[in-house]
């Protein structure tokens, strides 16, 4: 039997700034669909604050997801007839908190584009408008697959900037798929991970701040 992850056993604490690296293929986005309650394990305990997500059926995988979850995908899955302040500010259907979509935009650079549709903006624009979204929900769990991989590098320091803040500030778990190793200086906890087993975790007890990092 082929298995897409094996043996993975690892924990998470709340408010980690965590780095998953490791080469195309290895299994970095199926690690994050599982704990984001996108894909199910075949075997094993997935636990996220106590309660087993492996458990969970569709119902409550929706919940969870929509409750604890906010994703950032190399797609951007914006919704084309709502303009860029329309699609984060779908997010107040979803969670039961004050979204200032204005104020979110303008944390990714983009308050000069609220009324923009996603077909007026540019990849990394609509990127950010991804990121927004996922931010603006408040989740108690960032998933960031390759979150700066469409931007320019003074744009990602901004968004990464962004995550990092939300990991000390406001103790969201901020997970970060990347292959970008430098990003691991930064990290609270890395994770490397080859051929669907984990190969190192490392913990890094005088983390950098972002713009302290050699890009």
């Amino acid at each position: 039997m082929l298995r897409a992850m094996d043996n993975v056993n690892f924990t998470i604490d709340e408010g980690e700034f965590v780095v998953i690296l490791g080469p195309s293929g290895a299994g970095k986005s199926t690690l994050l669909n599982l704990l984001g309650g996108l894909d199910s394990a075949t075997s094993g305990q997935i636990v996220v604050n106590g309660e087993h997500v492996e458990n969970f059926n569709d119902n409550e995988l929706t919940k969870y997801r929509a409750k604890n979850v906010g994703f950032i995908f190399q797609f951007y899955n914006l919704i084309p007839n709502l303009t860029a302040i329309e699609n984060v500010e779908l997010m107040k259907d979803i969670v039961d908190v004050h979204i200032d979509g204005k104020a979110v935009l303008n944390s990714v650079g983009l308050a000069g584009h609220a009324n923009q549709f996603p077909a007026q903006l540019s990849g990394g624009e609509q990127q950010r408008v991804s990121i927004a979204r996922a931010v603006a929900k408040q989740p108690a769990m960032l998933l960031c697959d390759e979150p700066t991989g469409a931007l320019d590098s003074n744009t990602g320091v901004l968004i990464l900037n962004l995550l990092q803040d939300m990991s000390n500030n406001k103790n969201t778990t901020v997970i970060i798929v990347t292959h970008n190793a430098i990003l691991a200086e930064a990290a609270d906890k890395v994770i490397r991970i080859k051929n669907g087993q984990i190969e190192d975790i490392a913990i890094n007890e005088h983390p950098k701040k972002v713009d302290e990092l050699e890009w």
